[in-house]
């Protein structure tokens, strides 16, 4: 392969670049999404990603990362989630034993002493403030994972950042990013997040794969399946797609089930595997409840069907 996307560092040229980047770091990605996500890169915009849990959204960060020799950082989003777990915080025990060993010292310009304590080696410094720093390899990663489930507070300060890729901290100045970071944001949409940060964003909705895709997918994260049984698994998880369940898996769900399968030398679905392995791929004890008896039935003929 000899196109610009496959050059450790170097950015795609074009969409096809972009598809060729991705397909090669084992990411099989509809030609929108490239298109987004390529878009996102030359225009220095974030690219928020939106859609259920297990469809890929996280991995286009990982990938992003790997095939361009960046730094990924992650931000884990939770209720709560506030700028010193975000951001930074002050190493308030090293400031401490500083401000005593002045004192012991006879240091009494507390002006000197408080411009001392409040340096950057004093700073831990969180996922966003780290994003801003500059990095040999260029700018880093950012990934903002699961947006959804912090505060909206969180996000409207999340907003301010975004828009000029800086951070003031009172007692110590202003941080600005020399080049933004390259931002992916990800929402499994469990609440709406606000017009305002969603304008500043390139956006993408991420659906479960049509089966041609997901077979792909299958066959490439795991390389050892049968031709015959990778099959019956994306059949059986296409139309579980279809029942009325709590969570329907994900395609990181079917990669998962079809890596247990091929563990355990299965060779076909049958009703014994499938029963054996069903947490595999449902997370939710009323949903493997439901697929029982002559529900799973139903599927389970629907997927070895040879028509």
């Amino acid at each position: 392969m000899t196109s610009a996307a496959n050059t450790s560092g170097a950015m795609p040229a074009s969409v096809d670049a972009m598809l060729e980047l991705l397909t090669s770091r084992g990411y099989l990605a509809e030609r929108s999404l490239a298109t987004v996500t390529y878009l996102s890169l030359r225009m220095g915009r974030p690219l928020f990603l939106e859609g259920e849990a297990g469809v890929g959204k996280t991995e286009i960060a990982k990938v992003l990362s790997a095939a361009l020799g960046r730094k990924l950082i992650r931000l884990q989003c939770y209720e709560g989630l506030d700028v010193s777990s975000a951001v930074y915080e002050w190493n308030s025990a090293a400031q401490m034993i500083a401000i005593r060993m002045a004192e012991a010292a006879g240091d009494t310009d507390r002006d000197q002493l408080s411009s001392d304590i409040f340096a950057d080696r004093y700073m831990i410094k969180r996922p966003l403030l780290q994003a801003l720093e500059p990095d040999v390899a260029g700018p880093p990663v950012l990934l903002i994972d699961e947006l959804d489930r912090a505060d909206e507070a969180f996000e409207a300060y999340l907003l301010e950042i975004l828009s000029d890729f800086q951070v003031t901290i009172p007692e110590f100045g202003t941080v600005k990013a020399p080049h933004p970071p390259i931002v992916i944001i990800t929402s499994n949409r469990t609440r709406e997040i606000h017009d305002a940060l969603k304008r500043r964003c390139l956006y993408h909705w991420v659906d479960y794969p049509a089966a041609e895709r997901e077979l792909a997918i299958v066959k490439t994260r795991v390389p050892g399946i049968s031709a015959k049984l990778s099959q019956q698994v994306v059949r059986f998880v296409q139309a579980l797609r279809n029942q009325d369940f709590y969570k329907s898996p994900g395609v990181a769900e079917t990669i998962d089930w079809a890596t247990a399968l091929s563990e355990l030398d299965a060779r076909s679905l049958t009703p014994q595997v499938v029963g054996d392995t069903l947490g595999a791929l449902l997370k939710y004890q009323d949903d493997i409840t439901r697929m029982q008896g002559d529900a799973l039935q139903k599927v389970l003929k629907e997927a070895t069907s040879e028509n």
